[in-house]
């Protein structure tokens, strides 16, 4: 049996830390401690402690050699990964290109290590790395990052600052096609949900013009198509509601809205057409509000009639400034991607 002495202040010093460490691992240390400094026997001090005798003998030993430093030091075993020698590297080229699978970032390891792991030990070692299983975005492959980037500097940025301090009215245009089609999202279920699929193609045409500061939608609609006198009406009624304020409409360039009747229009009313650069979705506010309606009403639900569907999309769109007002703030906040020009 060891045999060990203490000092009063080391028993109090004990006594204290067994309640007060901020790790429980050094309290049940200091506790066995502080028995063996009270007279207990080994085989007491474990049947009190609730731990083995060679726990027991172990603290002991370790505040024998070291004393209260010792018994605060980490003393747990950490094994190593051999994929961590490693790391450096397989994050550069994971990062130069991402893998499809975990299967196939388990071969592309084994080329570049000379290492095998299951594919659960994968998946934990890419985590760790700061890598995700995430769905590939899609920009086009014509947009010019250099040209979206000085619009967003130059032309866009500067109406919104004049928004902000309440001098100017903007509003990022859109259309919008809903097809009475089924949209398959994701759920958390037991078993894998089919969705039936409504017949025909009928469409609900929506064109909005979102407010950039208010996130107010104004909106024209059909069940037909999109064209330059849906543009028009549009344009009117931006006028009617917001004539207070200097006007800017930023659209895309489809040719409805370029042409020479919106353009003389436009100029007639007082209202300023800020067009994006070609292939330029990302600079557009209301494209998220598009996909947010998709999100909220259309994925995975099933719609009887072209009734039911055209209700779902104006109740939700009704909302935008209603119901759905938090979590649109958060969406459609003023800050704009660009991109970088990246071929996988």
């Amino acid at each position: 049996m060891l045999q060990l002495t203490f000092t009063t202040t080391e028993i109090e010093q004990l006594d204290y830390e067994r309640f007060h460490h901020p790790d429980p691992r050094v309290q049940r240390r200091m506790e066995i401690v502080y028995l063996k400094a009270l007279g207990y026997a080994h085989y007491e001090i474990g049947r009190i402690a609730r731990r083995s005798q060679k726990t027991v003998r172990r603290c002991l030993t370790l505040y024998r050699d070291g004393g209260l430093a010792a018994l605060k030091a980490n003393h747990a075993h950490r094994p190593t990964s051999a994929l961590a020698a490693h790391q450096a590297s397989v994050e550069a080229e994971f990062r130069a290109k991402p893998p499809k699978t975990l299967k196939e970032a388990q071969a592309r390891l084994v080329t570049l290590t000379g290492i095998r792991r299951s594919l659960t030990q994968v998946r934990a070692f890419l985590r760790r790395l700061g890598f995700k299983r995430l769905k590939v975005a899609q920009i086009p492959a014509k947009a010019d990052v250099t040209a979206q980037q000085t619009f967003l500097d130059t032309e866009l940025e500067p109406r919104l600052e004049a928004a902000r301090q309440g001098q100017r009215h903007v509003f990022f245009v859109d259309a919008a096609h809903f097809v009475l089609q089924p949209f398959l999202g994701f759920l958390w279920c037991l078993t894998r949900i089919f969705l039936q699929t409504p017949s025909g193609r009928q469409r609900h045409n929506v064109l909005g013009a979102l407010h950039a500061i208010s996130l107010q939608l104004v909106t024209v609609t059909n069940d037909t198509y999109i064209n330059a006198e849906s543009v028009a009406a549009l344009l009117r009624l931006l006028v009617a509601q917001f004539a207070d304020l200097p006007i800017t409409v930023v659209l895309d360039n489809a040719r409805y809205q370029h042409c020479k009747y919106i353009l003389a229009l436009a100029a007639e009313l007082g209202i300023e057409l800020l067009f994006l650069p070609p292939y330029s979705p990302n600079l557009n506010l209301i494209e998220r509000l598009w996909k947010f309606v998709k999100q909220e009403c259309l994925y995975s639900e099933y719609y009887a009639t072209f009734a039911d569907f055209k209700q779902a999309i104006t109740t939700c769109l009704a909302e935008v400034s209603g119901q759905y007002k938090e979590q649109l703030a958060t969406l459609l906040t003023l800050n704009f991607q660009t991109f970088e020009n990246v071929t996988l």
